[in-house]
């Protein structure tokens, strides 16, 4: 039986509230994950240069409004060929091809069913990201939290250590079970030590995420699952912002078809061509230098039209590709939000037999405390007993950063 005084308790209650200190004022910095959300989408320059591409595409729909240019020649005759109202001196064109009734219309349809893929690409990049941010938001609360939760089993470890050394110096336990308490202490030491490695690390690639300067990022230190699961109402997921990529990349194809379609007719070419003639000096005669106009009128027929019987069946080909893509992401969205849904069950299971496990072990820690009031402490229980706490505290960590890892994967998935 171990002799002992209330000194050590007393020094493990002023730790104790250091640290308690220590955690509010970390709390009081703490950024929401909403706002490192904002963060991460008003600064990506994955979502930046996408917003660019859509205003290029933006751009190209007024670019196919326009017509083909313009063709101004001029000619002057060196040897001046004679007519009978004079000589011509010079010769001045202009032409102007059309495309066939229509396809303006349609190369403008193309381009914007173009530009409203490239919008979808900035909702996907979107949703992707705030997937991502969240993401590594709960891993760096998980790595926070073990700290934490080590952190305090070490100082409790070293008032047990203190009550031990003073139970040697009254000959009433062994210097053996004083070293087993330092080692302890130096395992989880060396557990925290490396998880502040894993911290850096992770801290470092969220700021990357965010596109920001290395900064110190503050999460919340403690965070409780919901009383209640939410309801899940998960509609059909064809609204998913990938599908609707495809979607998207679809009806772009079948523009491009319709398009096609119109470059396969002739295309019509109008012009005027002015001819200057100089007049027969002492002559009188009709029309005498009277200068020459001649309307223009032309048809391009393209006869061999491989080229768009080519292009036509490209197009189709494309359309069935993007069809089995579409389906194949669909079955691999479905998957996805299947496993995250049970994935989110065994979290809360597993949560919620940490806690039981923690009361347990909490209770046996008070008998402990009985026995030390009646001086027979056994410090091999104590270990044992912390062992199987930390175990426990650490899967409840664990458990809340996959439930809710698993609720932003069900999120992004069935948005």
């Amino acid at each position: 039986m171990i002799q002992i005084n209330y000194q050590g308790l007393f020094s493990k209650t002023i730790c104790t509230l250091f640290f308690l200190v220590l955690f509010l004022n970390a709390s009081l910095y703490a950024q929401t994950l909403e706002e490192f959300i904002e963060t991460g989408i008003t600064n990506s320059p994955r979502l930046e240069a996408l917003k660019l591409e859509y205003r290029v595409s933006e751009e190209k729909i007024k670019q196919v409004k326009s017509l083909p240019n313009t063709d101004f020649s001029a000619g002057y005759f060196v040897n001046e060929p004679e007519i009978r109202t004079g000589a011509q001196k010079a010769r001045f064109s202009v032409k102007q091809s059309l495309p066939w009734f229509g396809t303006i219309e349609k190369r403008e349809a193309f381009a914007q069913t173009k530009a409203d893929e490239s919008f979808m690409a900035i909702r996907v990049a979107r949703e992707e990201l705030v997937l991502e941010i969240t993401e590594n938001y709960y891993r760096l609360y998980a790595v926070k939290a073990k700290q934490r939760v080590l952190n305090q089993n070490i100082q409790l470890l070293k008032t047990y250590e203190e009550l031990a050394t003073k139970a040697v110096d009254a000959n009433k336990t062994s210097m053996v079970k004083v070293l087993e308490l330092q080692l302890r202490q130096n395992e989880l030491a060396e557990k925290r030590d490396l998880l502040q490695g894993k911290e850096m690390a992770l801290e470092s690639s969220f700021n990357n995420l965010l596109n920001q300067e290395e900064t110190l990022l503050f999460v919340p230190d403690s965070i409780n699952l919901l009383y209640e699961e939410p309801l899940l109402m998960v509609e059909e997921l064809k609204n998913h912002p990938k599908l609707e990529q495809y979607n998207k990349r679809i009806a772009a194809l079948k523009s491009a078809q319709k398009l096609n379609k119109k470059e396969a007719k002739p295309r019509l070419g109008f012009g005027v061509d002015y001819i200057a003639v100089e007049e027969r000096p002492n002559m009188h005669i009709p029309n005498n230098g009277k200068d020459i106009v001649m309307p223009m009128f032309s048809v391009s027929i393209p006869i061999f039209n491989n080229h768009y019987k080519s292009l036509n069946t490209q197009y189709i080909l494309q359309q069935n590709i993007a069809k089995a893509r579409r389906k194949d992401q669909k079955n691999v969205l479905d998957s996805r939000l299947k496993t995250a849904i049970q994935n989110r069950i065994s979290a809360r299971i597993s949560y919620h037999t940490q806690q039981k496990n923690i009361k347990q072990t909490k209770q046996a820690e008070e008998f402990l405390l009985e026995q030390h009031e009646n001086n027979q402490l056994d410090f091999k229980d104590v270990l044992d007993i912390q062992a199987l706490q930390l175990k426990f505290e650490l899967k409840k960590i664990e458990a809340i950063k996959d439930y809710y890892i698993q609720t932003a994967i069900i999120e992004y998935v069935a948005s």
